[in-house]
Parts: structure tokens; sequence; C-alpha cells
């Protein structure tokens, strides 16, 4: 599993660059990492299924696999990709905090028990109070620590601390008598929790719907090339259809996902088990058209304010505009930089494509 989390802002503004030009054109990059529910973007281009979609279009789209997950988002950033796949927060913090005008082209999933808050020993969340706690600072696992400690009248102030843990090193670290707690995603959830010391106390399915796994495009870049939406989209429910049928094409193509993130087909249906996807792109669109999004959004970037990371000098949680389907926005309506647009998906759904 990668890192899915946000950097501080002085990491993020020596990324950026200015956005690729927007024009018409026929060719397209966009870059992913591995995760339960981006693995089918490495499965569209290995399988043709991509190209396919693009020919119809006549364009040709690239589908390019990033080994460091940040690091594919700051290359979007930066102009390299037409697009990237990047968490609702990520998205927020990084590209749109950064000035780069981005669109949620497909809403893929959502986070529904991958992310967790696990105690070592018996208690629950209020048991967490003057204990440290070990995470990957900034990301989507310290997101979910705020929300949960909030659901019980706690904050981080009333922990010892929070204890910044690389991914790579988080279950040798619950193993050692120092820690006591620690927040991190699946597949480290499932390890953990072999342990019969481990205590899960909260989990992302207690907050379903806030962390949201999309691939995100050039608003520009998308607004001057229907096609590449188009076919991107056409592309990405096709596979959505065949990895949820119970057929043994369904079946291969979900072996062929579990091999590439390092896993057997048991070990990626278990880890789809705790992700919300959105095979059906109606389902899709009715997430991103519900009000509960713009809850979300602002959380997030309350959040991220908190921390210091909603873009460079962010004077306050509304720094960033979000634009939602209904041409409704949170945050400031005249810096909007991040648009969910469902009309890709709702041309899935309508067979329009």
């Amino acid at each position: 599993m990668f890192l899915r989390s946000v950097l501080a802002a002085s990491m993020m503004a020596a990324m950026i660059g200015a956005p690729l030009a927007a024009e018409e054109k026929t060719e397209f990059k966009v870059a992913w990492s591995i995760y339960v529910g981006w693995m089918p973007w490495g499965y569209l281009e290995d399988s043709g299924i991509m190209d396919k979609w693009a020919d119809k279009y006549g364009i040709d789209v690239e589908i390019v696999q990033i080994n460091d997950y940040i690091e594919s988002i700051n290359q979007y950033t930066a102009g390299a990709f037409d697009g990237v796949s990047a968490t609702n927060m990520d998205t927020l913090s990084i590209p749109s905090g950064g000035g780069v005008d981005t669109t949620a082209l497909i809403v893929g999933d959502f986070s529904n028990g991958n992310d967790a808050v696990i105690l070592k020993g018996e208690g629950d969340l209020k048991t967490l109070a003057g204990k440290p706690v070990n995470l990957v600072e900034l990301s989507v696992s310290h997101y979910l620590l705020a929300r949960g400690l909030d659901s019980v009248g706690l904050s981080e102030a009333d922990l010892n601390g929070v204890i910044n843990t690389s991914d790579a090193d988080m279950i040798a670290a619950f193993a050692t008598p120092d820690v006591e707690a620690v927040v991190t995603w699946n597949p480290l959830v499932s390890s953990i929790l072999e342990d019969p010391n481990a205590t899960k106390i909260f989990d992302s399915s207690q907050i379903p719907g806030e962390i949201i796994d999309l691939m995100v495009v050039n608003t520009e870049t998308l607004k001057d090339n229907p096609a590449f939406g188009k076919a991107m989209a056409g592309a990405w429910y096709e596979v959505m259809t065949l990895m949820s049928s119970d057929t043994p094409e369904g079946k291969a193509a979900r072996e062929a996902m579990a091999e590439s993130s390092g896993t057997d087909l048991a070990g990626y249906d278990a880890q789809l088990a705790s992700t919300a996807m959105f095979y059906d792109p109606a389902e899709a669109v009715s997430f991103t058209q519900g009000g509960e999004l713009k809850t979300t959004m602002t959380n997030v970037a309350q959040f991220l304010f908190d921390k210091g990371i909603l873009g460079e000098g962010a004077p306050s949680p509304d720094f960033v505009g979000v634009e939602y389907p209904d041409g409704s926005t949170t945050g400031d309506a005249g810096n909007v930089k991040f648009r969910y647009d469902t009309t890709f998906m709702k041309m899935a759904a309508d067979g329009a494509l």
C-alpha cells in the first residue's frame, strides 16, 4: 500500500509549475498509484481496454504507474500529466491549493473500513487520552484520527502527541512495547489485527463517504477535449462492469489486479470488501450530487487549514473554492480550483458514450 498523504506546503510549492496549456490535442497522459480502488487503471492499460476506447474517439491515452503517490500528484500539478489518481483531500491541498484548476472526472470509491485506529489492549477512543499515537502525519490516517477524536469530544491536544511513522514501519512499530496505538490503512490494518492484543476502535466505515478516491484531470484540458473525458469514463466503467461480474472473466480481471498490487485474489477481494466501489456510474453520480459531499469537503478544508497545508499562505479554510454539480460552491467562490463534474459519469450511466 502506498502513502496517501499530504506534504508540507513548502514541499508542495516547490513542485508547482505552470499547468498544461489548454488546447485541443490527441495525446494524453494520466498517472496512477497502487491502491485497491485504483488497480483498475493499471488493468485498463495492460488489457488494451483503454486503447479500445481511446481509438473510438480518435485519441491516445497513456496510463502511467508512479510508485510514489505524492510524486505522481506533484508531477500532475507541475503539468507532466493530464490527470492523476488522488484522494479528495490530496487534490484539495496539492493541485487545487497550488492554483491548478482540477476536476474530479471519476468518483471511484470511498474507504469503508480500509483505514482504522487500532489500540493495543482493551478500550475505546476515549482510552487514547494521554497516549501517544503512531501514524503517517498529515495523511488520511491523521484526518481519520481527528474525526474519531472529535466524535467523543477529544482533540489531538488530549493525546500525548502523534508520532510520525512510515507505513513501511507500522507493523514492526506496533509490535514494540512503546507503541500504544496506531492509525493506518489496509493491508496493514489486516496484518496488525492478527495480533490478539490489537483492538480496532474506529475505522473509516464510521465516516462513510469522507475518504474519497478519484481520477482528477486538468479542468481546461477536459473543457477543450471532451473526447478525453468520454474515453476515460467509457474505459473505466467497462472495467467496473467486468470486475464486479460473477464470471470467469471478472475473476481473471481481479486476479490480475491482485497480482499487480502484491496480493492474491482472496486478499484483494478482502480489500474490496472494505471499499465502497461505485461499480455503477449512476451510484457515483448520486453520491457526487448528494449534499453530504459539501459537508465532507468543508471538514477536509478545515483539517488542512488547521495543519497549515491548505495552499501556501492560505488565510482561512475557505481559501480554495470547490464547485459541485449543481453549480454551488464551498470555500471561496472567486477562487474555484476544485470541481466535481458528473457529466461523463452520467453519460456512462445513460449509455451515451
